[in-house]
């Protein structure tokens, strides 16, 4: 009886919930008049609504609404006692069972505004996270459509697919994504990214009742948590294991709620290859369970190559939304800057994030912004390339995180790095983070940093910091504090202990080929120097010493050798993009030893400036071509397809008409401002649906006619001011040309001329 009272007691609430009113109402049925006696509705209120609504579910639903609404003191004990007299235990049944459901999803709504309000955000020192607080610091990420998600990216190819992205995207509301409900939401973004922030605020807010309102209980389940538990089978077991101590489902249907499932760190699920091959029957329990939640409403959340994948469990007819997350808006990374960053360093930080563009493209990922800011704020010195290159920017992250390491109690890092057993330290962390990349695993136990480490004292403290210990039901695991260190740090290894060869064996391992060369960075500015000779053996220290060379050489010689290497392979798409990027990374001169080596690819080098080249993309362009043409060298092809250029893309243009053999352009320029030192040998205008008007062609095009020696231009039929190109051409004297308009072709002033004048003949007539 106490037990029952309790029941009573804790749920006299739920009679004002909407959905216990729609679902009571709809089982009362036919039986509505009667219920609306016995809670003492009058009859003329029953008349209108008999008259009012057709179906008896409204109806129901109408008479508990009005019995709410006019009962001073409406409990759900009366409502339990006008069904007794109904002699409908059935309804009781069901009454109760609603309002259990209905505790149920109070109680786990409790659980996450309690444990989620706040979320670590991962930050230098990497061992003393932050807390941030979701509801008033939040920053809003921005969301792009993302239904052609890449489906075999590595993560270099990943993060410059980002780039490319983040040029042309429409940003998606998170109202628009979130309030619509769809029973499927896979959503993808790189490393960092916020993905986890975006779905705990979306645990928040379902818990608030701003989204999701007809889902009746969210479980939120993370990949790496998952790994340890292989042996559940099942959905209840899984919701058993990780919310039985919230919610108690006792002899409840799940299948009776409206269920929504979570899913974070898809590509962290160790059997992942499973979970996606229905072909492969897995002989863990836990890939089952995890593909049980495709038959409820689920979001999903993971790096874009594992959701890309993922998309394959589907069928074409399934309801679904792809999207990716893509950072921080301008905007957003203003509001950041404001909100974190003590005074006298916020305009510091703004002029940074602008005068380095690998900064300010980085700087829409959560993780790599808060880590910029932190080292800029605590830092008494910014170097003048600190963050030039893609591995600068993750050296000075790798650095300032250890010197911020409680053993090293903020010691400068050159202090840091005389000490042996320091070098030591700092190589076994990269030495895990090598060998759980080229197996493709993020969660690893103690046992295997043993066979990782010989030697290995779990005492000493010195991998944590970087590497963070997971307590769990079962016992511990240990993880990464974020992928973005793990990759680095493999690269680091791979410079330091393994020879070419060994690097191009391994696909994962090639991904990090920019990062390793940028290690080879000479620069005395740099942080990196103190990460280049970990090994205390020089035979084995060199990427190429046992392969190529006798000796340790640190500079383009490596970069040179490792590409060459990597040339004489099939299985990289853009060799020329490839080679341009990691020749930036290093930051190398174009020497005898490179010429050599680009001489003996026979390729023909060009540059493109287009809508979708990234920031980062031109500024790897920019300092290939300055090297390029000021050792002597002259570029063989400049393609310009932009209308509109930024001014790093005037530099990079100018830079490359100074020696230039041919120039295609299909977007012009305003081209007033440049002036090629040489004629360029060869000029291809195509103009299709842009630049149709005299007054432009006059602008953009003209120009262009003075300084090349020989001329190719397609013309859109419908230009009708074709005489005026003709004399522009006869005017200038070109002799070397070829036109394609409508249909005829043009190659020499007399067939021009001969076209010209019966022109001006209909003309004046």
């Amino acid at each position: 009886m106490e037990q029952r009272n309790a029941f009573l007691k804790q749920n006299e609430n739920v009679i004002f919930s909407k959905k216990f009113k729609l679902k009571l109402g709809e089982s009362v049925g036919e039986d509505w008049r009667t219920l609306g006696h016995w809670l003492k509705i009058k009859d003329d209120f029953l008349d209108t609504i008999d008259h009012d609504l057709t179906s008896a579910s409204d109806k129901g639903y109408s008479i508990l609404s009005k019995w709410v609404q006019m009962n001073k003191s409406p409990t759900f004990s009366k409502l339990r006692t006008a069904l007794y007299n109904m002699k409908r235990i059935d309804l009781i049944r069901i009454a109760d069972i609603l309002a259990k459901m209905s505790e149920i999803c109070t109680a786990l709504k409790k659980y996450y505004l309690v444990n989620y309000g706040k979320t670590n955000e991962v930050q230098p020192p990497l061992n003393a996270s932050a807390n941030v607080d979701l509801n008033q610091k939040f920053v809003n990420l921005c969301i792009a459509d993302a239904v052609n998600v890449q489906r075999d990216a590595v993560f270099n190819v990943e993060l410059k697919d980002f780039f490319q992205k983040q040029m042309s995207y429409i940003s998606i509301p998170y109202d628009e994504i979130f309030l619509k409900e769809k029973p499927v939401i896979l959503i993808s973004g790189i490393a960092g990214i916020g993905k986890t922030w975006l779905l705990r605020k979306c645990l928040l807010d379902w818990s608030n009742g701003l989204i999701w309102k007809n889902v009746e209980l969210v479980f939120y389940l993370e990949c790496r948590m998952l790994n340890q538990h292989q042996n559940i089978s099942n959905i209840n077991e899984l919701i058993n294991f990780f919310f039985g101590d919230i919610i108690k489902l006792n002899d409840l249907n799940i299948n009776s709620f409206d269920l929504l499932f979570i899913v974070d760190g898809l590509d962290e699920f160790m059997y992942f290859n499973e979970l996606v091959n229905k072909n492969l029957k897995s002989k863990n329990p836990i890939v089952n369970a995890l593909t049980e939640t495709q038959k409820f409403k689920h979001v999903v959340a993971g790096r874009v190559n594992a959701v890309g994948q993922y998309q394959s469990v589907y069928t074409e007819h399934i309801d679904k939304i792809t999207i990716q997350i893509m950072g921080f808006s301008e905007n957003g990374i203003n509001t950041y800057v404001e909100s974190n960053v003590i005074d006298i360093k916020k305009q510091l930080v703004k002029t940074t994030l602008n005068n380095f563009p690998i900064a300010k493209a980085m700087a829409s990922v959560p993780f790599y912004l808060s880590s910029i800011c932190k080292i800029i704020s605590d830092s008494e010195i910014m170097y003048s390339n600190s963050f030039l290159t893609i591995t600068d920017l993750y050296a000075n992250i790798f650095l300032y995180s250890l010197q911020k390491h409680n053993i090293y109690n903020n010691k400068l890092i050159n202090e840091i790095m005389e000490d042996p057993f320091h070098k030591k330290s700092i190589l076994n962390i990269c030495k895990i983070a090598y060998e759980l990349l080229v197996k493709n695993k993020v969660i690893f136990s103690k046992k295997e940093i043993g066979t990782f480490v010989s030697g290995f004292d779990h005492s000493d403290g010195s991998l944590f910091g970087f590497i963070e210990k997971v307590e769990t039901n079962v016992g511990c695991h240990f993880q990464f504090l974020h992928l973005t260190i793990m990759e680095f740090c493999a690269s680091v290894y791979a410079f330091n202990c393994l020879n070419s060869e060994e690097i191009m064996a391994n696909k994962m391992l090639r991904s990090c080929l920019p990062i390793i060369c940028g290690l080879t960075n000479k620069s005395q500015n740099s942080l990196l120097k103190f990460l280049v000779n970990l090994s205390s053996s020089n035979e084995s220290s060199s990427i190429i010493s046992n392969f190529f060379f006798k000796k340790r050489v640190i500079g383009c010689s490596e970069v040179k050798s490792i590409i060459d290497f990597f040339y004489n392979s099939n299985d990289y798409k853009d060799k020329e993009s490839l080679f341009i990027e990691c020749f930036y990374e290093s930051q190398s001169l174009y020497n005898d030893e490179i010429k050599l080596f680009v001489d003996k690819q026979k390729y023909i080098w060009s540059i493109s400036i287009h809508d979708g080249k990234t920031s980062y993309e031109t500024e790897c362009d920019k300092y290939f071509v300055y090297n390029y043409i000021k050792s002597g060298e002259k570029l063989a092809y400049l393609s310009i397809d932009k209308k509109y250029l930024n001014d790093k893309e005037k530099v990079l243009l100018v830079e490359c008409l100074t020696n230039v053999r041919k120039v295609c352009i299909t977007l012009p320029n305003n081209f007033k401002e440049w002036k090629p030192e040489d004629k360029i040998e060869m000029l291809l205008i195509s103009i299709s649906c842009c630049c149709k008007t005299k007054k432009d062609f006059e602008e953009y095009i003209f120009p262009w006619f003075t300084i090349c020696e020989k001329l190719h231009l397609q013309l859109h039929d419908d230009i009708n001011f074709f005489e005026d190109v003709c004399e522009k051409i006869c005017c200038l004297n070109i002799n070397d040309f070829k036109i394609w308009y409508r249909e005829k072709v043009f190659c020499n002033l007399d067939e021009l001329k001969r076209f010209i004048v019966p022109q001006k003949k209909c003309l004046i007539l």
